[in-house]
């Protein structure tokens, strides 16, 4: 069984994904990030660096538990226990390449997009403009990549895929104002249009809904979410 620490966001729906393509058995255990639960010394337990997604494994390799945190080594971690989403042997350089471009340039990347764009004060129009036109390079490169690809590495459907999918599903949020997010970018806007027609992503959108997020925007909110902005906050 695998303890799946889980808030609704880009990154933790990836490893929803994953599970969900798979079937592996799961228990979603919610973890409030707008709450700050994700500080509490029982998550440092789980990822030191108190973020989602993480994952024990109480299955894990020679059945021992397994403690798994950041969502590109969760995946990996998944798709060399089931052998499943890999790629060919021969295609594992590329996944690599691809993988960690996601999860070092697309992943934090729009995440600070988002960030500069909703919730940094007003006035840093530097940041704004660096961080939403560094996305839009990210999003170019993996246009011009899918030119004529079904899949980001080789004929098959992988975790490179899946990775993408968690962000790229945010693409309206993440280039705020356009009304079709991904019009610049045909080819990825085909390769999402893809994905996203999967049966279980579906699924995956529902990981979750049985529990209530907080979703109010207040002072407790903003310390949890940026601590770092807090001088008081030990981290």
């Amino acid at each position: 069984m695998i303890r799946f620490f889980f808030h609704p966001t880009p990154n933790p729906a990836k490893v929803a994904l994953f599970l969900e393509e798979t079937g592996l058995p799961y228990e979603v255990v919610p973890v409030d990030t707008s709450k700050g639960d994700q500080h509490t010394p029982e998550f440092r337990e789980v990822n030191p660096n108190g973020k989602v997604p993480a994952i024990i494994d109480t299955e894990g390799p020679g059945g021992t538990e397994a403690r798994v945190f950041d969502s590109t080594a969760i995946l990996l971690y998944l798709a060399e226990k089931t052998g499943k989403f890999l790629g060919a042997p021969a295609e594992r350089a590329e996944l690599l390449s691809w993988l960690m471009f996601i999860a070092s340039g697309v992943g934090p990347f729009s995440g600070q997009a988002v960030h500069f764009q909703y919730a940094a004060p007003e006035g840093l129009d530097y940041a704004v403009n660096r961080y939403r036109r560094e996305i839009e390079r990210h999003y170019r490169v993996l246009d011009r990549h899918l030119a004529g690809r079904e899949y980001f590495v080789g004929a098959d459907y992988t975790i490179v895929d899946i990775s993408a999918w968690g962000w790229l599903d945010r693409a309206g949020r993440v280039l705020k104002g356009e009304d079709v997010p991904l019009a610049s970018f045909p080819n990825l806007k085909a390769w999402f249009e893809r994905i996203d027609a999967r049966p279980a992503v579906a699924k995956a959108r529902a990981v979750g809904q049985d529990h209530t997020f907080k979703k109010v925007n207040d002072e407790e909110t903003k310390r949890a979410l940026f601590p770092s902005n807090y001088r008081d906050i030990v981290l």
